[in-house]
């Protein structure tokens, strides 16, 4: 087994509430039940049997991955976007949480989460312009779907569970992605 060390300046820092976490939580199961349900197939008429399309579930997954892409970038408007959309969710989660319970909520944790690197940021750029020009043929539900991952992504990606599991992969995606785009589309390398 490979040791590698890390240093510090790979990771963004970030905190979550557990409220935020909760928001979010409960935000991905609505959206998991609604699909589950077949309320989110949207792939024909009413009862035309679209509920469990795995493909109805793609707005929301890509919505997920845009949000975890969003936490890594560690300034600029994706990052202040981010910071601005995790610091309403937990705003939003906290008052729900004293609302319905009468407890405020805790600090989740402060974690670090992967931060893209020069390549990936690549990626994110061209996934961001590709976005913005493609938006108005986009449907309206996906959009939907689509922003109600990016929040998913960016409340569960910041902790030190499965979700951090996931958002290391994808952000290592990301910059291994960029990599080969440099690597093999603009320098003509496949090393």
């Amino acid at each position: 087994m490979t040791s590698t060390t890390l240093a510090a300046g790979q990771y963004t820092t970030t905190t979550i509430s557990t409220a935020g976490f909760a928001l979010g939580l409960a935000l991905l199961g609505a959206e998991l039940w609604r699909w589950h349900k077949g309320g989110g197939g949207g792939a024909g008429p009413a009862g035309a049997g679209g509920g469990r399309d795995p493909k109805a579930l793609i707005p929301l997954a890509f919505g997920i991955v845009c949000g975890i892409l969003m936490i890594a970038c560690p300034a600029g408007l994706l990052g202040t976007a981010a910071e601005f959309l995790r610091w309403g969710g937990n705003s939003i989660g906290d008052v729900s949480m004293k609302w319905l319970t009468g407890t405020p909520s805790q600090t989740l944790g402060t974690a670090a989460a992967p931060r893209i690197d020069q390549y990936g940021a690549i990626v994110v750029s061209a996934l961001a312009v590709a976005l913005w020009l493609l938006r108005k043929q986009i449907p309206k539900t996906a959009r939907g779907k689509w922003w109600k991952g990016v929040l998913v992504g960016v409340l569960l990606c910041v902790s030190t569970g499965t979700a951090a599991l996931v958002a290391q992969q994808v952000v290592d995606g990301a910059n291994g992605v960029g990599l080969w785009a440099i690597g093999g589309l603009a320098k003509g390398t496949l090393a």
